[in-house]
């Protein structure tokens, strides 16, 4: 009887040894290894010191009346007054507003257009070494920092002694050309042409990523069925082509609070024609009157809301199998 119940606490025993350790091997296999969080604590510590908390301290502010040359006024909460006074108060934000829309319809869908007619044009180019010089120089203006690109770009616009008045008047006798960036009718076209040199590289290569993934096999089963190169890229290249245009939407979804470009080449100016609603956040933020920190993060809160939107509508009606 003893020797059965030893046997019998035994084998309990065994039974929850058991137990215990296979709670551990799901423990482990849930988790990973212990270490390698070691590893990876200084990336996410860092990703949450600037990452994390301006995002979470741009939302509490976006409902503070924070003025940085008021003292005090860090937490100074006023609910929804920022809001009430962005929609119903400040005329100049429904200005930027347009403006910035403007730009927006300037900008994208000449650049998609561009890119991916230069993608095709490259993808072409049967020479290897050839289609290498031609992605490297596509691609060029956008590993160029934006200060120098946008500094390069206000002294081609130069009145007096920009290259592009030089040309007009040299060559095509033009005795009054326009003042690119202190024209309001010239102005906000002028940014867009400079932005769109500086940023269609980088969508350039991503449709030429899509473009060589494409099997060659496709071509040549339509080449037998009689299409030509239009058909082909209708309904070969385009459709395939998807998941490209799905992740360039989504990352151009913020192009409506453009800033740095406007901010170097114009500060929103003549008269306010180029002051798009990001760059109004920022001198509303940091240039003017005792900068209102608050009120920039519950405009910066809505062009957020807005891109999230359009990223949304983007995966709703373009998403595919890929993406």
């Amino acid at each position: 009887m003893q020797d059965a119940a030893r046997r019998g606490s035994g084998g309990r025993a065994a039974t929850a040894g058991e137990f215990v350790r296979a709670v551990r091997r799901a423990t482990r296999e849930r988790w990973g290894n212990p270490v390698g969080y070691v590893f990876i604590a200084p990336a996410l510590l860092l990703y949450l010191i600037f990452n994390v908390w301006p995002i979470l301290r741009g939302l509490a502010m976006a409902f503070c009346d924070y003025r940085f040359l008021v003292p005090g006024s860090e937490w100074a909460f006023n609910g929804i007054d920022n809001f009430k006074e962005m929609f119903t108060r400040d005329p100049l934000f429904w200005h930027s507003l347009g403006i910035a829309v403007k730009y927006t319809l300037m900008t994208f869908p000449t650049g998609l257009l561009l890119s991916l007619s230069v993608a095709l044009l490259i993808s072409q180019v049967q020479n290897g070494r050839a289609a290498g010089a031609y992605r490297v120089i596509a691609y060029m203006p956008v590993v160029m920092p934006i200060a120098v690109a946008m500094l390069l770009w206000r002294q081609l616009y130069h009145f007096q002694f920009g290259y592009f008045n030089l040309v007009l008047k040299s060559f095509f006798g033009v005795t009054e050309p326009p003042n690119w960036l202190g024209d309001g009718a010239w102005a906000l076209p002028a940014v867009a042409l400079a932005a769109l040199w500086r940023g269609f590289g980088g969508n350039t290569l991503l449709f030429l990523i899509g473009i060589y993934g494409i099997n060659r096999d496709l071509y040549e089963a339509a080449s037998i069925d009689g299409a030509n190169g239009f058909q082909q890229l209708w309904h070969v290249t385009l459709p395939l082509l998807r998941p490209i245009f799905v992740l360039i939407l989504a990352l151009n979804a913020g192009i409506f609070s453009a800033t740095e470009e406007l901010l170097i080449l114009t500060n929103g100016d003549p008269y306010n024609a180029t002051l798009t609603t990001g760059l109004y956040v920022y001198k509303s933020a940091f240039q003017l009157g005792d900068q209102r920190l608050g009120y920039g993060a519950a405009m910066s809160l809505f062009l957020g809301v807005i891109s999230m939107i359009m990223t949304a509508l983007v995966f709703k009606f373009v998403r595919t199998e890929r993406a």
